[in-house]
């Protein structure tokens, strides 16, 4: 699995929405640094 488009996906939904990874993570219940981290294909939990 291709971690980074993935990551990239994610972010371009965000930003078209435009939303800020804290926005984004408070919809979600989690914290901004997992949006972070899967945006940069760096964690998938």
């Amino acid at each position: 699995m291709d971690y980074l488009k993935i990551g990239n996906y994610i972010r371009n939904l965000r930003k078209s929405k435009d939303l800020t990874q804290k926005e984004l993570a408070d919809k979600l219940g989690i914290s901004f640094q997992a949006v972070s981290k899967w945006e940069k294909g760096v964690s998938q939990s």
